[in-house]
């Protein structure tokens, strides 16, 4: 009897999806972390860090990123960038979750999300070609791959 092949849903027959999964969980641990971290500092601190950067490299204080950045920090900044630091967090948490628990939803965030990188990956590689900016960019092909195949084998 022929049967229609079907999508097994068991996120155990996934690796692929394991190990992104996993990258994820992390990546969202590390934003909740630097969220914590900010808002445990505060704005003080990190224009003094700011600061002793810019004397200890001998930069310019009143031109470049660096000065740029000392002059941007304040405490509301540090609360945004806190908010932007969870909520990417949480993003990827949630993300790793349904990866792991193989969703539909998580294969879709995750190609989304991947294809936004791609093109300043590919900015980057030809702005810096290297062996690094290669490797990035080839990881983020892989887990695209990945991600839209497990998305093409739902659809048949």
């Amino acid at each position: 009897m022929n049967q229609t092949p079907h999508y097994n849903p068991d996120p155990h027959a996934h690796p692929g999806l394991h190990i992104i999964a996993l990258v994820e969980a992390v990546k969202g641990v590390l934003g909740l972390l630097a969220a914590s971290g900010l808002e445990l500092v505060g704005s003080a601190p990190l224009q003094r860090w700011v600061h002793e950067l810019i004397a200890r490299f001998q930069l310019d204080p009143h031109h470049g990123a660096m000065a740029w950045l000392a002059g941007a920090i304040s405490p509301g900044g540090v609360h945004l960038a806190a908010l932007i630091a969870t909520l990417y967090g949480v993003m990827h948490i949630l993300e790793g979750w349904g990866l792991w628990r193989a969703k539909a939803w998580a294969s879709w965030l995750g190609c989304i999300t991947v294809s936004l990188y791609l093109p300043f990956d590919l900015y980057a590689l030809a702005r810096h070609p290297g062996w690094l900016s290669l490797v990035v960019v080839a990881i983020n092909v892989l887990v695209l791959w990945v991600l839209a195949r497990d998305l093409f084998k739902r659809r048949r």
